[in-house]
């Protein structure tokens, strides 16, 4: 009887009819991202493995010469390793600063009696939506030392003698450009973070106040607790959005990310590498590999917080 049941299930299995309407819905889509990612990535690996003469203009395959040329040539490794690192600071100085002020004005956001939050979370928001040129031309012109604004705004309020020509100095170019990028980003994790407020259960408050935990206290035990891993998310985003950086250094810095390459990015020695600068001639080659060691620092990143990071995050989801 068990045997008969069995091979009546095997015998509707195979007579269940296939889908094909799931293959027609997801062709657009799979045929638009292997056109717009997936071939241009694989293009760039390609590329990435071969090499032209500088005399004969013959293109040869090179195998990894190209990469150990970034990582093992003096001539590369300490531009690539300086601009590796300002990007590592870039998004420290967006982990630190960014993401706590967030959650601090999403707090303060989802207290239901605070008047006029509709207008606070649209004027944090508005800088998001403008342009990296707008953004970058605006901070230079206010920062500037001839013609800008922040000084006498200093003097104004008493902290004069603190003025720097902040973009104008290695010590502070990066640091400054960092806070100017935390200023216009700073609406997405607040929205984030605030929407995460929102969904926590009414229940899971009143309990809460029932076991006498209230005010800060409540929402460091239990607030907090529960909206970690939109948090997560935040950073990841975080994290690819800082080393895919490239706009606003060029905007305010040029694409030789002065003074003294101080600011230079992942994504702006990219840029000279591929199209030249000045009297030096493009490299198309060394330029795809450096794209392609910036994909796997980006995919290691978001592999150690999905393989690693995530899993700690889940359980306190809802």
């Amino acid at each position: 009887m068990m045997e008969l049941e069995q091979d009546l299930m095997v015998s509707e299995r195979k007579k269940k009819p296939f889908r094909w309407h799931v293959l027609v819905f997801l062709a657009p889509a799979v045929i638009i991202y292997t056109m717009i990612m997936i071939l241009p990535l694989a293009e760039t690996l390609r590329f990435s493995f071969f090499q032209r003469d500088t005399t004969t203009q013959v293109i040869s395959f090179v195998g990894l010469e190209n990469y150990i040329k970034l990582f093992f040539d003096p001539y590369w490794v300490k531009p690539f390793l300086n601009s590796l690192w300002n990007n590592c600071y870039f998004f420290l100085i967006h982990m630190l600063v960014q993401n706590p002020i967030g959650v601090l004005i999403a707090a303060l956001l989802s207290m239901v009696h605070l008047p006029g939050k509709k207008f606070y979370r649209t004027a944090i928001f508005m800088p998001t939506l403008l342009s990296f040129v707008v953004v970058g031309f605006v901070w230079k012109l206010m920062l500037s030392p001839l013609w800008g604004v922040s000084k006498g705004l200093m003097k104004s309020v008493g902290v004069g003698s603190w003025y720097l020509p902040f973009l104008g100095k290695e010590e502070t170019a990066l640091t400054t450009l960092s806070l100017i990028s935390v200023w216009q980003f700073i609406g997405i994790p607040m929205m984030l973070i605030y929407a995460a407020l929102l969904s926590i259960p009414d229940e899971v408050i009143e309990a809460a106040e029932c076991d006498g935990v209230t005010g800060i206290s409540q929402f460091f035990k239990i607030k907090l607790v529960l909206i970690l891993p939109t948090i997560g998310i935040i950073s990841i985003l975080t994290f690819v959005g800082n080393f895919n950086a490239f706009d606003l250094i060029y905007t305010t810095q040029g694409p030789l990310a002065g003074p003294n390459f101080s600011t230079d990015l992942l994504g702006t020695i990219l840029y000279r590498t591929f199209y030249g600068q000045q009297l030096q001639p493009g490299d198309p080659n060394m330029g795809a590999a450096i794209a392609t060691v910036m994909f796997f620092i980006i995919l290691m990143g978001v592999a150690v917080y999905l393989f690693f990071i995530q899993r700690k995050l889940t359980r306190y989801e809802m």
